[in-house]
């Protein structure tokens, strides 16, 4: 595993001039599921916000309104947790089997971009049977994959790069 050097070009995307003409045979992107959207974000809130203040006045009316500060709290923590959650779920990697050489590019939430090239006949993927943890290997070095993905997504992204690798190896004068 070497980082990718400036003298290799960076992945094209898909349809910008410098993308490969003739489909990679193993091309993913791999990204943290969301399974609430803006919309219903904004929803959440909003039934959150009303709640609360229905609680809120409840206690106001008992003498208690010091408590709605806490609720007050409540609120602005739940809403810095998923603003968070959303920023965490800007990250993505894309994985790429071209030519002589498997590459990886990771993009976390800070935009912060890294690059990993491997030799596509020598790199290694490994799925640990306890943990589900998908690297990949070669030359003594390791680079874990899928880290925000589940267990199963994990296993078959796995199976497919394992696939694409064992048919790239075999070349096409060896395909049956």
């Amino acid at each position: 595993m070497s980082l990718c050097t400036p003298a290799t070009p960076p992945m094209p995307a898909a349809g910008t001039p410098g993308a490969p003409t003739e489909p990679a045979p193993f091309d993913a992107v791999l990204y943290p599921n969301r399974s609430l959207g803006p919309f219903g974000f904004h929803l959440m809130m909003v039934a959150i916000v009303l709640v609360s203040a229905g609680i809120g006045a409840a206690f106001v009316m008992a003498g208690a309104w010091p408590v709605t500060g806490f609720l007050g709290a409540d609120i602005l923590l739940l809403y810095l947790a998923f603003r968070w959650n959303y920023r965490q779920g800007r990250r993505a990697e894309f994985i790429r089997l071209h030519g002589a050489e498997l590459a990886v590019r990771r993009i976390e939430p800070s935009g912060r971009r890294r690059e990993w090239c491997f030799d596509a006949h020598w790199v290694r993927v490994t799925i640990d049977e306890a943990t589900k943890e998908l690297t990949l290997s070669s030359h003594g070095r390791r680079l874990s994959i899928g880290a925000f993905l589940s267990p199963e997504e994990r296993l078959e992204v796995g199976k497919a790069l394992r696939a694409a690798l064992a048919a790239h190896r075999a070349g096409p004068d060896r395909d049956g």
